[in-house]
């Protein structure tokens, strides 16, 4: 075994040295970038260390030999050559890559230019929604009250540059048309009513009553508790009186007298001329019929109950009569805890009633599930990153509960979307609306409001008693992708009654 050399000597400085430089075995192929990594740092400190000359210093005794120099240089100049020639080889494939990919993109057929439908315009007497004319997007027409909508209340815009169904119009609604004149009366139109001209001996708004041509025989009072004169007025070249309420209309149309509650007459009359009996009995007026008969202003909101001398109004049940004893006005049982609803369910008030319900979220479909986070309202779970269908799933489902009078006049709003960023992050720069969902969808149009919120508005009358759902949903963008879907899904109670 060899001893040591001691350090400072020839043969030692050389041995370290040359012991940090890889031997040639490494410098092959498959290791030659491995090689410039390790040999490369320690190479060059030996170049300027060592001068090529190497005059008889110390700081010179420690290098390596000539010849052994020009090896490691030559082996570095293979290398770099090599990976010289790798580089190159790989410029050379990548600019082919992208000159097949640029004549594929330039062959390619370019992209069809979006088709517009021509603007629509809003029917006379009406009102159009929807200001997007792009194909599938969809407009809405409705009526002014007073006129009945012919043709489409619903139009999409076709791939053919056309609108779907056909051109609405507004007519006019003809009060007439129904024949409300009873007895040979002629019905005149007005601006949205009629009047009805009767024919001697026929009175009435829809000429439903006979004239009386004789007073009652032996009025046996003419105390103003139980007759008085009729109130007249000249309409049209014509005299129209009317009694106050609680009395009734008798005599000639010169010498009328309104008879009131409780008066006492031994005349009766029955279809022939006026006959005197000696039986003397209470006359009495029904309001109720007096009132709805005659087309008078409602007595009562609901119904009329007649009394002997007085009549009463009275509401249907689930609502309550206010003080001015004709209004109605719906009983709350949700606030009032009369409802029955069983627990895990929520009590909405509805006109007339209340419903239990207990919305539920989706059932899981896929990698799409849902978590309920509130009584009304639904979450989706995390998506996996590369499931596509989740992530165009709504992010957010929320249930919402109206209650609505039958015959709401319209157009009339109910419901707003809007979005809201979260602190610290950008918000979407534009929002989608739409109805995606539910039945008598054609009652209903979507619209922006503003830029941040849409709004659902009732175009047709929804009359009572019935259940409509109707699903919209909000999908938001930034910088033109999409970035989440949010969905409202909204139950309509409506009404049997306008109150």
């Amino acid at each position: 075994m060899r001893a040591p050399l001691k350090p400072g000597g020839r043969g030692a400085g050389r041995r370290e040295l040359t012991a940090f430089l890889p031997p040639r075995a490494l410098l092959d192929r498959g290791t030659m970038a491995s090689g410039l990594c390790c040999s490369l740092p320690l190479l060059l400190p030996l170049l300027l260390l060592c001068p090529a000359a190497r005059p008889a210093t110390p700081a010179a005794q420690g290098c390596p030999g000539r010849q052994q120099l020009l090896a490691a240089v030559r082996q570095m100049q293979q290398l770099l050559k090599g990976q010289e020639t790798r580089f190159t080889e790989g410029l050379r494939m990548m600019k082919s890559r992208l000159s097949t990919l640029h004549a594929a993109l330039a062959k390619a057929a370019p992209e069809p230019a979006p088709v517009f439908c021509p603007a629509p315009q809003a029917p006379a007497g009406g009102r159009m929604f929807g200001t997007k004319y792009l194909v599938e997007h969809e407009v809405h027409f409705a009526c002014e009250p007073g006129f009945e909508l012919q043709g489409s209340s619903t139009r999409i815009c076709q791939t053919d540059g056309s609108w779907s169904g056909q051109e609405p119009r507004c007519t006019e609604l003809s009060t007439c048309s129904s024949n409300p004149c009873q007895n040979g009366g002629t019905c005149v139109e007005g601006p949205g009513q009629h009047r009805c001209l009767c024919p001697p001996p026929w009175s009435g708004a829809a000429c439903q009553h006979r004239t009386q041509t004789e007073p009652p025989a032996r009025s046996v009072t003419a105390d103003p508790a139980f007759s008085r004169k009729p109130r007249c007025a000249q309409v049209e070249h014509a005299q129209q009186c009317r009694c106050e309420p609680g009395f009734h209309m008798s005599g000639t149309a010169a010498a009328s007298l309104c008879q009131g509650k409780g008066l006492r007459v031994c005349g009766v009359r029955s279809k022939g001329p006026w006959v005197c009996s000696s039986i003397c009995f209470p006359a009495d007026v029904d309001e109720c019929e007096l009132y709805q008969a005659e087309g008078a202003p409602r007595l009562c909101a609901h119904a009329c109950v007649n009394l002997p001398g007085s009549y009463r109004c009275a509401c249907p049940s689930g609502y309550s009569l206010l003080a001015d004893g004709k209004s109605c006005e719906d009983i709350d049982e949700c606030a009032l805890s009369r409802d029955n609803c069983t627990r895990g369910t929520t009590c909405i008030n509805t006109g007339g009633g209340f419903q239990c319900v207990n919305p539920q979220c989706p059932q899981p479909g896929g990698n799409i599930t849902y978590v309920k986070t509130s009584p009304f309202q639904c979450e989706r779970n995390p998506c996996p990153m590369d499931s596509r269908s989740c992530h165009q799933a709504p992010k957010t489902i929320s249930f919402h509960y109206l209650p609505l009078p039958s015959n709401l006049l319209t157009p009339t709003p109910l419901f707003r979307m809007a979005t809201a960023a979260a602190p610290g992050r950008p918000g979407p720069d534009s929002l989608r609306f739409g109805i995606v969902g539910g039945n008598n969808r054609g009652h209903f149009v979507m619209q922006r409001s503003d830029r941040q919120t849409g709004e659902l508005i009732l175009v047709q009358s929804l009359k009572g008693p019935q259940t409509i759902q109707v699903d919209v949903d909000m999908s938001e963008y930034l910088d033109r992708t999409f970035q989440a879907k949010h969905l409202s899904k909204i139950t309509l109670f409506i009404s049997a009654y306008e109150f």
